[in-house]
């Protein structure tokens, strides 16, 4: 029988790779670095559902993604036979939330996707409503600061400002904005389908049953979600970027198994 883990990566690599190129002939992705339309909403939210950026897949699942797969391989771990409950699964969790953190939160700093981005060119700007765009120090960006209005010296004199208290988070813009979706998706797949492996082989008590089953759904709602971002999100070389990171991501965390006696 074809190893899981084998099955999953030829899966992802397919979705990315095809999507991609869909992406491409058809013009149906969005180009995320560009400063004047990454506020915008995406050119075919009215006609594709899941090019929304509000669509629930997308706010309720992808933004939470680590969450989900925290979740997930707790239960699934807690509910695991003693003879699959390993400290090295642990540490490979341990591992993947660290990674998580520094490529998306904090890294001694600013997460290492923002340093990339900054360090390719990227700009800190931020959004008015009136669709003008306000290049600021990216400081503010590194900081996720809101800025307000009364930050005048910010402004130049000659812009029209928002009435009232308006205020807003400045974002890096241009430069190479790896796919933080495509890569955060497929290292968490291949990790989680990593981690159901190990109940293949075991008898499974009725909660261990009901942790796979999520385990299941979770991973199908992260294929999918790595499908919409393949065809609706990003440039090509972002999402070419975001995978190849996720499969390194994902090697790193079998370390501790290549290890293990």
């Amino acid at each position: 029988m074809p190893d899981s883990r084998t099955i999953t990566f030829a899966i992802l690599t397919s979705i990315v790779f095809f999507g991609t190129i869909y992406s491409v002939a058809y013009d149906t992705y969005l180009d995320t670095s560009n400063a004047f339309i990454t506020a915008l909403p995406h050119h075919l939210h009215s006609t594709h559902y899941f090019a929304s950026k509000k669509n629930p897949l997308n706010v309720y699942f992808i933004k939470k993604l680590w969450a989900w797969i925290s979740l997930t391989f707790l239960v699934h771990y807690a509910t695991s036979p003693p003879a699959i409950r390993s400290k090295v699964r642990l540490v490979q969790y341990g591992i993947a939330t660290a990674i998580w953190l520094a490529f998306t939160n904090w890294f001694f700093g600013p997460p290492v996707f923002d340093r990339l981005t900054a360090s390719t060119g990227g700009e800190c700007v931020l959004h008015l409503p009136s669709g003008a765009v306000v290049s600021v120090p990216t400081q503010y960006c590194y900081t996720k600061s809101t800025i307000s209005i009364t930050d005048t010296a910010l402004f130049p004199a000659s812009l029209i400002l928002p009435d009232g208290d308006w205020s807003g988070v400045p974002r890096l813009r241009k430069g190479h904005d790896v796919s933080g979706h495509i890569f955060l998706l497929t290292m968490s797949t291949l990790f989680l389908v990593n981690q159901l492996r190990h109940s293949f082989n075991v008898a499974w008590s009725q909660s261990h049953r009901w942790a796979v089953v999520l385990g299941g759904v979770v991973t199908c709602a992260a294929v999918l979600a790595t499908y919409t971002t393949s065809v609706y999100f990003h440039t090509p070389l972002e999402k070419f970027t975001g995978y190849i990171l996720g499969v390194l991501a994902y090697a790193v965390t079998q370390l501790p198994e290549s290890f293990a006696p």
